[in-house]
């Protein structure tokens, strides 16, 4: 689960930096002395978190080799709010009642100036298509970390060599000790005693 997880992460951040070089809004505008002008406005100028969330996305993939339990959890948290926040980018552009003038103030262009302005809804889609990926990644890394937290042997090769160490010595002695009590039952069958009732001689 957790290498699905890594990957639609991974893919999620792709799809974020190809959003953002589409064109989200282009606004139109004409100052009376020149040619109309048009300035087209990418996901990453319209929406300045869309890179940033992408890092966050691929920091979180290379993190999950690095934590286990509760520290999965808290990823797994910050990884579905992330999509949360994407979500929220991506369908803002069709809720807003007029992008002009957000759009005008992006591009420093005068209010009296603006003309038009035009939505483009191919990143959003992609966006919140990403949002989903990574949504998706933080269920399997929820599922993935109440799986390690019922099975700890699961997680043996991550843990320190001293951790490994120690955990061999303990599964040592434990061997030794059964070793220690199968001697000890074929003596008293020696010795003509029954080794489940130590009260009761063997006849």
């Amino acid at each position: 689960m957790t290498r699905i997880a890594q990957l639609l992460l991974v893919l999620s951040a792709a799809a974020l930096w190809v959003a953002s070089r589409f064109t989200w809004v282009d606004v139109q505008s004409f100052d009376g002395l020149g040619l109309p002008k048009t300035s087209a406005l990418n996901g990453a100028a319209w929406s300045t978190a869309l890179i940033p969330l992408a890092l966050v996305l691929l920091a979180a993939a290379v993190a999950v080799l690095a934590v286990r339990g509760w520290l999965l959890r808290l990823l797994a948290v910050l990884v579905a709010a992330a999509s949360a926040g994407m979500a929220y980018l991506a369908i803002s552009l069709w809720i807003i009642k007029d992008v002009a003038p957000r759009a005008a103030d992006l591009a420093e262009i005068s209010i009296v100036d603006l003309t038009g302005a035009h939505r483009y809804f191919t990143g959003a889609v992609i966006t919140l298509v990403a949002a989903v990926c990574a949504l998706a990644a933080a269920v399997l890394l929820m599922r993935a970390a109440r799986s390690s937290s019922g099975a700890p042997a699961a997680t043996a090769k991550y843990a320190a060599p001293a951790a490994r160490r120690e955990a061999a010595q303990a599964k040592a002695g434990e061997s030794a000790e059964d070793a220690m009590s199968e001697r000890m039952i074929w003596d008293a069958l020696d010795e003509g005693h029954d080794p489940t009732n130590p009260d009761t001689k063997g006849r």
